[in-house]
């Protein structure tokens, strides 16, 4: 089982600036962290950025694993911090921590490690890919969620007033470096959040995992350290073969957006205030349900769905919280729109998503039944409706 833990995923991204990092998946490697950071990017200095929780937890280890026990980049590392949340990953927050930068003489031989959990990952990955029009990146999640799914692939950005992640850029990390043991110190409500996307993994591409899942839900609720290994293991795999094959989202990668057309809908609504995995699984079930009224999929996912995120603890129904009518009017400002047409990943089962008319794997929800076939799915227990 050791060698199995300490054998990296690699992560192969092809195209013009075509790259290859490790994700090192490891209990207790937090404390190889500098030695890994200098192997995998060497730089003059390091910029640690975490949110102010984080910060407090993991700040001080991981500037005396660099030997700079002290705020600032004058040398060796430093540590930079912002407000928790994820109302706080904004352009101001983006403007601030780059003036930092600069005022501690950052440059371009420099290298951040971005330290928490998806906030963390997405706000200082745009930094580092735009500071000085880009630096080195390395991604160290400490959230279940970053760990298996937004610490891979190179995806940043920021929200605006209009939209989740409305601004961004692809920079992909020179390392991910995952230590299941930093789980212990999440929340039980992260921790379920983070399980949302694991379920969204199996659910597209690996039924064998969502059956693994629905038989170690309790397991990994109660923080096994072993599972959870083996659950973000399974999972980064998944992540990174799609990675490979569309690094810059432009095909098979928007498989990966299975439930986040309404997740990011609900999250806009709910301020923000509403947790990624929650939002996701609402999103899950909505759109599997979608998908059945819609014929695309065959009968059954969305009650097998709907079990599998109740044993994870992710029974929180955020969607009855808004009117149908609020929920289309979210979704419209989410990146995936087209011509003000929503458009939705779907499963065919459990393992599969359904291809598209016309190829890829965004159907378009007719328009002049959105609401329709929302408010079907949002009280339907089943059934199909023909889409005509």
């Amino acid at each position: 089982m050791r060698g199995e833990e300490t054998s990296p995923v690699r992560v192969r991204v092809p195209g013009r600036q075509a790259t290859e990092y490790e994700v090192r998946i490891e209990r207790g490697i937090f404390r190889e962290l500098a030695a890994l950071c200098r192997r995998a990017a060497p730089a003059h200095r390091y910029a640690i950025i975490a949110d102010s929780k984080v910060a407090s937890l993991y700040g001080r280890p991981a500037l005396e694993a660099f030997g700079e026990p002290r705020e600032g980049a004058a040398s060796g590392a430093g540590l930079f911090s912002f407000p928790a949340g994820e109302w706080n990953k904004t352009s101001e927050e983006w403007a601030r921590l780059s003036d930092e930068l600069a005022a501690e003489g950052f440059g371009r031989d420099g290298a951040i490690v971005a330290l928490g959990g998806g906030v963390t990952g997405d706000l200082a990955g745009f930094v580092a890919a735009t500071y000085m029009r880009g630096v080195a990146l390395v991604q160290v999640p400490t959230s279940l969620l970053a760990m298996l799914d937004s610490s891979i692939g190179g995806k940043t950005g920021l929200d605006t007033l209009e939209a989740k992640n409305l601004l961004g850029a692809f920079h992909q990390p020179r390392l991910v470096l995952i230590d299941p043991e930093l789980l212990r110190s999440l929340p039980t409500f992260q921790l379920a959040s983070g399980l949302a996307e694991a379920v969204k993994a199996g659910a597209i591409a690996d039924e064998r995992l969502f059956g693994w899942m629905e038989s170690h839900a309790a397991g990994l609720l109660n923080r096994d350290v072993d599972l959870l290994t083996e659950l973000i293991r399974r999972s980064v795999a998944i992540k990174a073969a799609v990675v490979e094959q569309d690094p810059l989202e432009d095909g098979l990668r928007e498989i990966l957006n299975f439930g986040h057309t309404i997740g990011h809908a609900l999250e806009a609504l709910g301020g923000y205030e509403v947790l990624h995995g929650e939002a996701v699984a609402c999103g899950m079930r909505l759109e599997a349900r979608l998908g059945e009224l819609l014929g695309v999929t065959r009968e059954g996912p969305a009650d097998r769905l709907r079990g599998l995120l109740e044993a994870c603890a992710l029974d929180r129904q955020v969607e009855e919280e808004f009117t149908a009518e609020q929920v289309l009017k979210a979704a419209r400002g989410d990146k995936k729109v087209r011509g003000s047409v929503i458009r939705c990943v779907l499963l065919s089962r459990i393992g599969e998503v359904a291809t598209a008319a016309g190829g890829g794997h965004a159907h378009r929800i007719p328009p002049d039944r959105e609401l329709e076939l929302l408010e079907m799915a949002l009280r339907s227990k089943g059934g199909s409706a023909d889409c005509g």
